[in-house]
């Protein structure tokens, strides 16, 4: 009997990485002269798996997501994992904004990646979904290889890591 060999989609964010992230934001926010004498912050909720943002104004609303964003792409963080919500502006002129990180493939994407990947119609490949990963399995390694090359140069509003490949 052929082996069948196989290998795992999956989809996140390190948090460790975020927390540096929002640490070294905020450092900067202190040093930065345009935030001189402003309350401005950032919050990560690991829990959750939100960062919020607090400012005076929405300008520097605005800013403080620039830095961040910076900082987590200097992480190597793929911003293609984190969801800005909707500025909130409250009283006073104060903004806030919630961040949400993804992890793990939301439902409807993960439906999307299985109906691209059998739109291939390779031989003998197979894709099931597990909670918020996907694997592939296939009884040949060049088939797997296809399926990777494919799934990387589309776009599927995540960034996808591939892993477990056996």
């Amino acid at each position: 009997m052929a082996q069948n060999h196989s290998f795992d989609i999956t989809t996140g964010v390190d948090l460790q990485e975020v927390d540096n992230a929002v640490n070294q934001a905020t450092k900067e926010v202190a040093q930065r002269y345009d935030f001189k004498g402003t309350f401005c912050t950032l919050e990560l909720d690991r829990n959750a798996g939100v960062i919020r943002l607090d400012a005076d104004d929405d300008y520097r609303l605005k800013a403080l997501y620039e830095i961040l964003g910076a900082k987590l792409a200097k992480r190597g963080v793929p911003l293609k994992n984190v969801d800005a919500g909707e500025a909130e502006h409250g009283t006073l002129g104060r903004a806030r904004q919630v961040v949400t990180l993804k992890q793990g493939i939301s439902p409807e994407a993960a439906r999307e990646i299985v109906k691209e990947v059998k739109g291939l119609k390779l031989k003998k490949c197979q894709i099931q979904i597990q909670g918020d990963e996907l694997r592939v399995t296939a009884p040949d390694l060049d088939i797997l290889q296809d399926v990777i090359a494919h799934l990387k140069a589309s776009d599927f509003g995540v960034a996808l890591s591939f892993g477990n490949y056996r």
